[in-house]
């Protein structure tokens, strides 16, 4: 049975031209905007957001019938974040990971470990899910760089 297979194990890793807090609050401020950021076609909805954690949903049309996941999001502040997630299609656990890099730069590792479902079918290809992941993560970081040009902006005006 899919379900019982052995996880596969992803790794990747994303440079941001931000300090690292800014990085860890914008990573961990899920928004129902996040399908356009990433330039995929899905609909989230935030279930819970507390201090500590956030739950939320994600639902896909496939070709084949939809594709929904729950994730719990576990906060450590100010640098690491862990979430669960279960659905139709995979189980997965991952861990994010932020660390400091010269010129206000932030490194950020993702960690997962991915078993599907029966409905889910086998694992893709590692390679090739680490590079969709990696593409999502461009995305990401494009509009996260952006935000921060923009605060830092505003930030700049106003003390002038």
């Amino acid at each position: 049975m899919a379900a019982t297979a052995r996880p596969q194990v992803y790794e990747i890793r994303s440079t941001f031209r931000a300090p690292l807090g800014f990085v860890f609050d914008w990573c961990t401020h899920y928004t129902t905007d996040d399908p356009r950021l990433e330039k995929e076609d899905y609909q989230r909805r935030i279930l819970s957001r507390g201090k500590r954690q956030v739950v939320y949903e994600d639902l896909q049309d496939l070709p084949g019938g939809w594709m929904w996941s729950r994730q719990t999001v576990t906060l450590h502040p100010p640098n690491r974040w862990h979430a669960e997630a279960f659905g139709s299609h995979r189980v997965w656990s991952l861990d994010y990971t932020l660390r400091d890099l010269p010129d206000g730069r932030t490194e950020m590792t993702l960690r997962g470990e991915r078993r599907p479902t029966p409905i889910g079918g086998r694992n893709p290809p590692k390679a090739r899910l680490e590079r969709e992941l990696r593409a999502s993560w461009k995305n990401f970081g494009v509009a996260l760089e952006r935000d921060f040009r923009r605060r830092s902006k505003s930030r700049r005006r106003k003390r002038n």
